[in-house]
């Protein structure tokens, strides 16, 4: 039998009232973090193996956890490179046999992988945030992608960025970032995923009859991020 999982509980009934404020914050002020070191050799160590593939696309899977999305991805899109980042060592190490020749996985920090793509003009075709940490509560707002400084990046990556979640507000809060940063219209929509899951969170949340949502947007590289400062 499979185990029942829990939904978000949060004591927000909506899109946080400070996410505008927060999005305007890190179109203003570029985040300018130091490069962690092991990031920076697992960057020069995905730049050399993509640098191997020629003109594949970029399939780029951000916080891959144990893997499998990636795999599944790689399996989706054989003619596509596909990089599975996590910042967890043992989540990577967990054996789920034979990586696809088409996909990487590589121990990195997010938030410095990102600027470190994004500096070397990778260009994504796809982006793809499974299941991020929801952070759910009220005051962790900047933990979540949508209202941390690494936003800017992220977008400016460009490409079709796929965003899914069972925290509805999650997607919500993303979609209205996304539409603030760039001017470019999103909307969270529900999801159903076909008969193989993406990730084991996204297979554990829809054995247990949960809604899981979706945010699916097409972005141009490096787009002209709207101006801050306004009402």
């Amino acid at each position: 039998m499979t185990a029942r999982s829990r939904a978000i509980d949060s004591p927000q009934t909506g899109p946080h009232d400070d996410l505008a404020r927060r999005v305007d914050r890190a179109l203003a002020h570029p985040l300018r973090k130091p490069f962690a070191a092991h990031t920076r050799e697992a960057f020069a160590e995905a730049s050399d193996w993509l640098g191997g593939r020629g003109a594949a696309p970029l399939i780029l899977d951000a916080g891959c956890g144990v893997g499998l999305s990636s795999r599944r991805l790689a399996e989706r899109f054989p003619d596509a490179s596909v990089i599975g980042v996590d910042r967890s060592a043992d989540r990577l190490s967990r054996d789920h046999g034979r990586l696809p020749d088409n996909a990487l996985l590589v121990r990195a920090d997010l938030v410095d992988l990102w600027r470190l793509a994004l500096d070397a003009g990778w260009r994504p075709q796809r982006h793809y945030l499974l299941y991020p940490n929801p952070y759910p509560k009220a005051t962790h707002l900047k933990m979540r992608w949508q209202g941390h400084p690494v936003l800017p990046a992220i977008l400016a990556l460009g490409g079709r960025l796929e965003l899914r979640s069972n925290w509805r507000i999650y997607v919500e809060e993303f979609a209205l970032a996304v539409t603030r940063a760039t001017g470019v219209a999103a909307a969270a929509e529900p999801y159903a995923p076909g008969p193989e899951c993406l990730t084991p969170f996204e297979q554990k949340y829809h054995a247990s009859g949960q809604a899981l949502w979706r945010l699916v947007v097409e972005l141009p590289h490096a787009p002209e991020l709207v101006p801050t400062g306004r009402g």
